[in-house]
């Protein structure tokens, strides 16, 4: 009953028009505007303008990935691991805990561990970012703390191992010959669910010796 409800009284030879109807029409109309304004705007005019106000973001930004420069879509408040992940296609990166816990998103950004879910991907533009996906060589030769968790075989899930390799990469470029008790405490903020620390600090203790030969 309520959906044929009229609008107003209808008059002589008037096509009887129903609320739901009418509320259709207002909604199409206002669509073919919006679309028309966006389609047809000029330089001049006021939302050419509100897109480059002072303090607005850009959304279309250049990143250094891997040594790469991407052009991508990023809004204002999404983090580096998504835009990784569902912009860039290199999931390599994990997302985790996504509050900047347990590390499964480690990436390099100038050779510094950052938790990639912890920062906004538009405060890196300029910066050299480096995901897990961006150590091997070239030729497909893995860097020398990828061979080292190979050899060793530290890693049980393997959910964590990415964050950890980033991790064990940062902490080397800062003490390339560290104890067992330094890497501990190097890679503490990276946390395995397995609870298989101890493969994992024997991997990192060969990630530095093959890094030390290079």
């Amino acid at each position: 009953m309520a959906d044929e409800e009229m609008v107003e009284p209808p008059q002589a030879g008037q096509k009887r028009v129903s609320r739901r109807n009418f509320i259709k029409g207002v909604i199409a109309a206002g669509a073919s505007v919006s679309a028309a304004s966006y389609l047809f705007r000029g330089p001049g005019t006021v939302l050419a303008q509100q897109a480059s106000a002072p303090g607005s973001v850009e959304r279309l930004v250049t990143l250094t990935v891997n040594g790469q420069q991407r052009r991508v879509d990023v809004l204002k408040q999404e983090t580096l691991a998504l835009t990784l992940r569902n912009k860039l296609g290199l999931t390599g990166t994990k997302i985790g805990c996504e509050r900047g816990e347990c590390g499964a998103c480690t990436v390099l950004v100038d050779d510094v561990p950052h938790y990639a879910c912890s920062i906004l991907t538009q405060s890196v533009r300029g910066r050299r970012i480096t995901t897990i996906e961006g150590l091997a060589g070239a030729d497909g030769r893995l860097h020398p703390v990828q061979q080292a968790w190979v050899d060793e075989q530290g890693c049980q899930c393997g959910f964590c191992t990415p964050g950890f390799i980033m991790a064990t990469v940062g902490f080397l470029k800062t003490n390339p010959n560290p104890t067992r008790a330094e890497l501990a405490l190097g890679i503490s903020g990276n946390l395995c669910r397995c609870q298989d620390y101890d493969k994992i600090l024997t991997a990192a203790t060969r990630a530095a010796e093959y890094s030390r030969r290079g």
